[in-house]
């Protein structure tokens, strides 16, 4: 007759070892850490964070210099498939706004990556962009009001704007003064954390 001890290693033995939720990020240049040195990008840091919390997640980073939304619902459900993500930080749309994308589309192809990882079962951040006041006033506000609308819509969490509090400090920017530098990415991450940390469960 196996022991107390025996029967509870080989009870323990037999059972699944549950694999590690995952964070997608699914993103253009501003989260794939363009002209940024290895690693060093707000991804990265987010994926420090979550271990240093005790939040057992992988952090998946899908970016793609140069993406557009229509880019990113073609690839979406591919994506999904592959990583079967827990949480999709959705943050597309920048391209878009800088070539004078019409508003109906962009927000028509946010919401159908939204629809696509809902329908999975995966939780949704919206990240919010904003353009430069030489857009023009009427298109600047029609771009920053898609993202909130697209979050409102299907019940997604909103971040309002990925560079909150520092868009219009030109040293934390590169000499492109669109592509923030290593030294604004932990507040990129600032900016994020709030809307992703009550999505989150802890590995204990």
């Amino acid at each position: 007759m196996l022991s107390r001890i025996a029967f509870l290693v080989l009870l323990a033995a037999a059972l699944p070892v549950q694999a590690a939720r995952t964070v997608l990020v699914f993103g253009d240049s501003l989260s794939a850490g363009y002209g940024l040195p290895q690693r060093t990008g707000w991804v990265t840091l987010l994926e420090k964070r979550l271990a240093a919390g005790g939040y057992d997640y992988k952090v998946i980073n899908a970016s793609i210099s140069g993406e557009t939304t229509v880019g990113g619902k073609n690839r979406i459900e591919g994506v999904l498939r592959k990583h079967k993500p827990d949480i999709l930080l959705l943050q597309l749309g920048a391209n878009d706004g800088l070539r004078g994308a019409r508003i109906n589309d962009i927000r028509r192809h946010l919401s159908a990556i939204v629809t696509a990882s809902q329908r999975r079962g995966t939780k949704v951040v919206v990240v919010g962009m904003r353009l430069p006041p030489n857009y023009g006033a009427q298109y600047a506000d029609g771009f920053q009001s898609i993202f909130a609308e697209v979050a409102r819509q299907h019940g997604a969490v909103l971040v309002p704007f990925l560079l909150e509090g520092f868009a219009d400090e030109r040293r934390l920017f590169q000499h492109d003064g669109f592509h923030p530098k290593r030294e604004a990415q932990q507040l990129m991450l600032d900016n994020v954390w709030p809307a992703l940390e009550p999505l989150l469960i802890t590995s204990g």
